[in-house]
C-alpha cells in the first residue's frame, strides 16, 4: 500500500511503482482499458506532424514498454533512430524481451529521470510520449515542456497522449468506478501486487487532462493542438517547433 504522506510524484516512488508493474504491465493495461490504450497509441502517432525530412531521429519520453514503436515505424519506415528514455529499467527490459528484439539496431535506451537527462539541444526531429505525463505534477510538467522545446530541432514535431479525467462526460461516474474500484480489486485478486496498478488510476484522475501541459509548451513558443479522445477519457497535445 502507499504509505501515508508519500510523494507519489517523487522519481524514486514512480520508479518503484513501474519496476514492480513491469512484468504484467502490457497485459494489464490492455485488458483493463478494454483495448483503448492501443487505439490511443495509434492516435498519438497519427496526430504527430510529419517531421518533413528523411531518416528522422526522435525521443520516446517515459517510454515504458515501447508499445508505440511499431506504430511509429509503420508510419515512418525510414526512422533512423528512436532513443527511449524511462526511469524504470524493468519496463525497458520488458519491451525488448516481448516486443522489439528485432528492432534493437534502431532503438537506444537511457535509464534516467527524463527531467535530469542531459539531452543535447536541437537534437531530434520528433518527440513522442504515451501515458507518461500523468506521473508528473504541474511543476514537473513545466520542466518537461522546457525540455521538449529545447531538444526539438526547428520544424521538429511532438505528440503526447495521456489517460485523463472526462469531467464533462455523463458516464464519468462509471469511468471513475472502473479506475478507483475495479482496478484495485482486479490487482488484489489476480496480480498479488502492492496496489501498484491501482496507482495508475490515481495518477490519471489527479492529472485531469493535457491542457496545462499544452499551455506550458505554448509558453516556449511551440505550436500546440489540444484534442480529446473518447469523450475525454484520454487527451493529447501535438504540434511542432517553428522554423525560427
Amino acid at each position: 500500500m502507499t504509505e501515508p504522506g508519500a510523494d507519489i510524484y517523487d522519481p524514486e516512488f514512480v520508479k518503484g511503482v513501474f519496476d514492480r508493474c513491469s512484468g504484467k504491465y502490457i497485459a494489464f493495461s490492455y485488458v483493463c482499458s478494454m483495448g483503448f490504450t492501443e487505439f490511443w497509441r495509434s492516435d498519438a502517432v497519427k496526430i504527430l506532424p510529419d517531421p518533413g525530412k528523411p531518416n528522422p531521429v526522435g525521443y520516446d519520453l517515459m517510454a515504458g514498454t515501447g508499445e508505440v514503436w511499431p506504430h511509429l515505424m509503420k508510419r515512418f519506415p525510414d526512422i533512423a533512430e528512436i532513443t527511449a528514455i524511462d526511469i524504470s529499467e524493468g519496463m525497458h527490459k520488458r519491451a525488448l524481451d516481448r516486443l522489439h528484439a528485432g528492432r534493437t539496431d534502431k532503438i537506444g535506451f537511457i535509464c534516467d529521470n527524463v527531467l535530469n537527462s542531459e539531452l543535447p539541444p536541437d537534437s531530434c526531429d520528433f518527440v513522442i510520449s504515451t501515458f507518461g505525463l500523468k506521473t508528473f505534477d504541474q511543476s514537473q510538467q513545466a520542466q518537461l515542456a522546457d525540455l521538449v522545446a529545447r531538444i526539438l530541432k526547428p520544424g521538429g514535431s511532438f505528440s503526447f497522449i495521456e489517460a485523463s479525467d472526462p469531467k464533462d462526460w455523463l458516464l464519468r461516474p462509471l469511468y471513475l468506478f472502473h479506475l478507483k474500484t475495479v482496478l484495485p480489486v482486479v490487482e488484489k485478486l489476480f496480480l498479488s501486487g502492492a496496489q501498484d496498478f491501482a496507482m495508475i488510476g490515481s495518477y490519471s484522475t489527479n492529472f485531469g487532462n493535457a491542457k496545462f501541459f499544452g499551455d506550458c509548451l505554448r509558453q516556449h513558443g511551440l505550436e500546440v493542438r489540444f484534442k480529446k479522445h473518447f469523450f475525454g477519457c484520454a487527451t493529447s497535445v501535438s504540434g511542432h517547433k517553428p522554423q525560427g
